[in-house]
């Protein structure tokens, strides 16, 4: 039965830290504390901080949902603003941001988005070598 952690955090630059805190937590107890943990923590500040600043929806939360299971890792975050989907764009070095999902996509092994009923989901999958699968799983 896969691992799995899902929390919500109010749509606020100020909960960023509190979303990726939970995840490295998470992950330690997971027994993932190397650079796929830092890849993974990385990615969630990426695409929490993405969620809070271009979702439109006022007193909104972000949901934020971790996975666990015998080959991958994946990553999801969800926010209310369904019909406005990331897009990538090619950052001028002037720029101060642009650049999330180009990083998610170097470090996670696919990503992608998904529009739900209600919410719209931006997910990274990772690929679990042996010794990052818990002999729980």
């Amino acid at each position: 039965m896969p691992a799995s952690e899902s929390f919500r955090i109010p749509k606020h630059r100020r909960h960023v830290p509190t979303a990726r805190q939970r995840l490295r937590k998470t992950l330690a107890d997971w027994g993932i504390t190397d650079e796929l943990a830092d890849a993974v923590v990385l990615l969630a500040n990426e695409l929490v901080t993405n969620a809070v600043t271009h979702c439109r929806v006022p007193y909104s939360q972000i949901k934020v949902e971790l996975t666990l299971n015998s080959t991958e890792l994946v990553l999801e975050v969800s926010d209310p603003d369904r019909d406005r989907l990331p897009r990538p764009h090619d950052s001028t070095p002037e720029e101060e941001g642009g650049r999330g999902l180009a990083l998610v996509a170097a470090l996670a092994d696919h990503w992608g988005c998904r529009q739900e009923p209600y919410a719209k989901c931006v997910w990274a999958r990772f690929g679990l070598e042996e010794a990052h699968v818990p002999s729980a799983l």
